[in-house]
């Protein structure tokens, strides 16, 4: 591993992006969210990702230039096709959207369709935890995960965020719906290391911390067992109803595109006193620090502490980038454009 500058990382993929006839301000918010998820310690859909998504742009799979559409408005609620647009620039402009609705009504969803992967889905929880607004947002991908009692993938490892904005730090929880995301296994392999607890199954059908012989099978263990794996088929079943867009069934196993998401988004000012909601959440967080940890040495945190955390050490000391990685992005910058 080696360390780089949050400012040379995003140059880089700037400059790389532009070189693919991305618009300016839609490079800087590509490259600003992909740098910021590495620098927040989500490794697997920030730098580590986006060669992958230069693959989609040079394959024709994402359309740099087009622009998500407003196809349906029901009261709080309006639909939005994303037009296989970059996620996420679709993903950004359904949030502020949301947001919007939300100060007129104090809630608003937007559903989008059509759309390609958000990369790290926190993003749009901190987006909306910064303005100062309450969100819940949820994605379906592909079937890349077996339902519980199942030998074959039939659901999506679909991610779930809810943000909750305060003044000593955002509750952002940013969850997959499996017991570790795909991204997150394949960093554990990047970095020759094995998973913390069981995360999928091998060929012969056994539970395994080996992330290698989990994304050979591609069987990831649902979040909760039975419970992980009902929550993300209802949330596919949401973000297909409501969006009008794909379920997972329908979604390329190969070419993971025209997915479909939903954000919500709640306005606490328009019925909580800000003094009182902060008291309110800091007086959660105590009840929740002040407990034994099972092991000496080890405490207990709240939904995205930790990255605060990560995220105040890498803007000190420099962001850590697998070098296998950063040669793929250096060869990239030589050959776009």
């Amino acid at each position: 591993m080696m360390k780089r500058s949050f400012q040379e990382i995003y140059e880089q993929l700037y400059q790389i992006l532009r070189n693919y006839d991305f618009p300016e301000e839609r490079a800087r918010l590509i490259a600003q969210t992909h740098t910021q998820s590495s620098c927040d310690g989500v490794y697997s859909h920030g730098l580590n990702r986006f060669p992958s998504f230069i693959d989609y742009v040079e394959r024709g799979l994402i359309d740099v230039a087009a622009e998500p559409e407003k196809v349906g408005s029901f009261g709080v609620l309006e639909r939005w096709d994303g037009n296989l647009a970059p996620g996420v620039s679709n993903a950004h402009h359904c949030m502020e959207r949301a947001m919007t609705l939300a100060r007129e009504h104090t809630i608003g969803c937007v559903a989008l369709r059509n759309t390609n992967h958000w990369m790290r889905g926190g993003t749009y929880g901190w987006q909306a935890a910064d303005a100062g607004k309450i969100a819940l947002c949820f994605t379906n991908t592909k079937s890349n995960m077996p339902p519980w009692g199942g030998r074959e993938n039939r659901i999506g490892n679909n991610p779930f965020i809810i943000a909750i904005p305060r003044e000593k730090g955002h509750v952002v929880l940013d969850m997959a719906t499996s017991q570790f995301s795909l991204g997150k296994m394949n960093t554990y392999k990047l970095n020759n290391e094995s998973l913390p607890f069981a995360g999928g199954w091998d060929r012969e059908g056994n539970l395994t911390r080996d992330p290698e012989k989990i994304l050979a099978t591609g069987h990831a263990l649902p979040a909760g067992y039975w419970k992980g794996s009902a929550l993300t088929i209802v949330l596919d079943m949401l973000a297909a109803l409501l969006s009008d867009g794909n379920p997972t069934h329908n979604i390329d196993d190969d070419e993971e595109i025209a997915i479909s998401q939903v954000f919500i988004c709640i306005d606490p000012e328009k019925f909580a006193d800000g003094n009182l909601k902060n008291q309110l959440l800091d007086e959660i967080i105590d009840h929740v620090h002040d407990v034994p940890p099972i092991q000496d040495g080890e405490r207990t945190y709240y939904p995205g502490e930790r990255t605060l955390a990560t995220r105040k050490e890498h803007l000190e000391h420099g962001i850590p980038v697998s070098e296998s990685v950063w040669k793929k992005i250096i060869q990239l910058s030589s050959q776009s454009g």
